[in-house]
């Protein structure tokens, strides 16, 4: 759940610490892509990385995500220009969606029935709280500690997120290999949803 907070709070946190941010690094330009970029790239990654889940096993693929989420983060903060900051979240915007795609499934993987609806519920609760305290939560970083601290806070929660699954979750092993991976099919969902959602 701390992993999912993260990926859901980016979407929100981060839209109060723009003006700040396009202040610094004198980027008006890119001013939407810093958002849009992270958004497109989720939504590409969760059916991809949802596919790969079922076929190589849900863990490897949480674990990836959430550190390659941590890094992303830490790349975000250090970023020294709008053109860096775009691209810094892009990547993070696809570990993002290897987290979102890995997470529920991990409930039906490891919950039985009966309990599966309430904690799909408490997960989804997650979104809602993310839009309430998201923006309050990155004015209040950006004010107190900087803008680049709207994504630093995600390392020790991260990390900590990270430690839990690989001392806590089973790895299931997998007969799959890399020739069951829809290449061509991954290739067109690509075409056809990076046009739709930036146009």
């Amino acid at each position: 759940m701390l992993a999912l907070l993260l990926a859901a709070l980016d979407q929100t946190i981060v839209g109060t610490a723009m003006p700040r941010i396009v202040a610094e690094l004198n980027g008006l330009n890119y001013y939407s892509w810093v958002i849009t970029a992270y958004l497109v790239a989720s939504t590409i990654m969760v059916p991809i990385a949802g596919k790969l889940g079922d076929l190589f096993g849900r863990k490897p693929f949480l674990l990836a995500g959430m550190i390659g989420f941590v890094a992303a983060s830490a790349l975000c903060g250090q970023s020294h220009g709008m053109l860096e900051l775009v691209t810094f979240r892009t990547i993070q915007g696809i570990f993002g969606g290897m987290l979102f795609a890995t997470v529920f499934a991990v409930i039906g993987d490891l919950f039985p029935p009966s309990q599966r609806a309430r904690l799909a519920g408490l997960f989804g609760a997650v979104f809602g709280l993310s839009s309430i305290v998201g923006p309050t939560a990155g004015g209040y970083i950006t004010d107190s500690w900087g803008w680049r601290w709207v994504f630093y806070v995600n390392l020790p929660v991260g990390l900590i997120a990270v430690l839990l699954v690989l001392v806590t979750m089973p790895y299931v092993r997998s007969s799959a290999s890399i020739r069951d991976i829809d290449f061509p099919g991954a290739g067109l969902l690509i075409a056809g949803l990076v046009p739709l959602m930036v146009a």
